[in-house]
């Protein structure tokens, strides 16, 4: 990456959910698309902003190419350096919704940086309210062949030159990278392996972990160049009655699990995340009712001003690591159904980009 004007390399989680899919459509009725439970929210405690809807870019379609070119040219106004675009692979070459990024990919549009994050865990979804007890798909790893057959299918998007690289190496991130740890552990020798022999300086793997202190030491040892940490949770540990009162809340009234974001957020980054090795993540505001009802966790009082708060502890964490480590991870894009976007919305328009844009470019 060459040189800019931005002070943090921003890069947003970006969710392909919004299109139709047979799996969905067996599973959840005909035509299911994450629209679907967004548009099904409703306030749940007094005070609750539901449902959180999209304004200018409206309620797409991601098989649309319009689409994605309006989201990047978004995303770029406002300083975010690409997207990470969530990858399905189960094994034995199965995948789920890889549509959008496969034709972003072979149209070479639109011209806007991405990476990929190995959605590494077994598929189980949310429907009214309740977390099916059944697994839909078996994430499995059936040993080296597939592991080879995963990198072929991969190389083209690391050969593009939007990908996103570190230290010339692309960047690939793998969630619960603890989930069979000897599996992900061989999976990525075999990947920096056939890295080499396809021309490439090697892969820069990032983990992603919510549980940086207890799971630190293993993921270093794994080989990893870098962990995300996402620190959603800290405050359960940090700030005890902010559970309490959120536990309180949920059991006597059945609300949702209630924090307020602007306490919450100060635990979201930590000294850790000033080592050049930990990458922190950004987190506007949260809000997973539209998917689990009253067993989500809703950040409640999320909004710019309080975001903002929020981006400056992440400057100040980064600001001073060399410009190629000065990595941010967004989370995210476009989570609608979790509450947890920056698209802009009925409520806010662009306010939380404006807010990013001024921390991201300084």
């Amino acid at each position: 990456m060459s040189e800019n004007d931005n002070l943090i390399r921003a890069i947003a989680f970006y969710l392909p959910q919004f299109h139709p899919i047979p799996e969905n459509d067996k599973w959840w009725g005909k035509g299911f698309t994450e629209w679907t439970n967004v548009c099904k929210a409703r306030p749940l405690f007094p005070g609750h902003y539901q449902p959180n809807l999209p304004s200018e870019l409206g309620y797409y379609d991601l098989r649309v190419p319009e689409t994605r070119q309006a989201q990047a040219d978004l995303a770029k106004e406002y300083g975010i350096e690409g997207f990470c675009y969530w990858h399905y692979w189960f094994g034995h070459g199965r995948r789920l919704l890889q549509r959008p990024f496969d034709e972003v990919l072979a149209s070479g549009k639109p011209d806007f940086p991405f990476c990929l994050a190995w959605a590494n865990e077994s598929w189980r979804g949310f429907f009214h309210g309740i977390k099916t007890k059944e697994t839909l798909i078996d994430q499995l790893y059936p040993g080296v062949e597939d592991y080879v057959e995963h990198f072929k299918l991969v190389l083209p998007a690391f050969r593009d030159f939007r990908y996103i690289t570190v230290d010339g190496k692309p960047l690939f991130l793998i969630y619960h990278p603890l989930d069979n740890r000897t599996e992900v552990k061989c999976f990525m020798n075999v990947w920096r392996m056939l890295a080499k022999k396809n021309g490439l300086k090697g892969i820069y793997f990032v983990a992603q972990t919510y549980h940086l202190d207890d799971e630190r030491e293993i993921l270093e040892s794994m080989g990893f160049d870098a962990i995300n940490t996402v620190r959603l949770f800290d405050y359960e540990h940090k700030k005890r009655s902010l559970f309490r009162r959120a536990r309180f809340l949920h059991k006597l009234f059945h609300f949702p699990w209630v924090v307020n974001y602007r306490e919450a957020s100060r635990f979201f980054i930590d000294p850790q995340d000033a080592e050049e090795n930990i990458v922190p993540t950004v987190i506007p505001n949260w809000d997973h009712s539209p998917r689990s009802g009253r067993q989500g966790l809703v950040l409640h009082q999320a909004n710019p001003v309080n975001f903002e708060l929020h981006m400056q502890n992440v400057v100040a964490c980064v600001a001073h690591k060399p410009h190629e480590h000065r990595l941010v991870f967004v989370k995210s894009w476009n989570e609608w159904a979790e509450g947890n976007y920056l698209e802009p919305d009925r409520r806010f328009g662009r306010e939380y980009l404006e807010v990013l844009k001024k921390y991201v470019r300084g």
